[in-house]
């Protein structure tokens, strides 16, 4: 069985890659996952507090809909300002033409 080069493993970097291109992916990934995760904690929230609605507000499910609230929130915000730095960074290199 034949070894795989480095520079064909997807984790392995590049020896002529730009670290600043690099970090700036790594950080695109973290806020993408950072807003799906954020999404999908704003939309248990508003689910919890609809069933809330229905069944009747208790302290536990008014609890629950605050803290995934809070917790989306937390991390939304950083995330999306951090996603138009990268796309805007992206944007002037290719304006750039680097």
């Amino acid at each position: 069985m034949a070894a795989v080069p480095s520079a064909l493993v997807a984790d392995s970097p590049l020896p002529n890659a730009d670290p600043v291109r690099a970090r700036r992916a790594q950080v695109a990934r973290w806020t993408l996952l950072a807003n799906r995760i954020g999404y999908v904690l704003l939309a248990v929230a508003v689910a919890l507090f609809f069933a809330a609605l229905m069944l009747g507000f208790n302290a536990t499910l008014a609890t629950l809909v605050v803290v995934t609230m809070v917790l989306s929130f937390v991390l939304l915000a950083p995330s999306i300002v951090l996603g138009y730095a990268v796309k805007a960074a992206d944007r002037d290199d290719c304006e750039r033409g680097l």
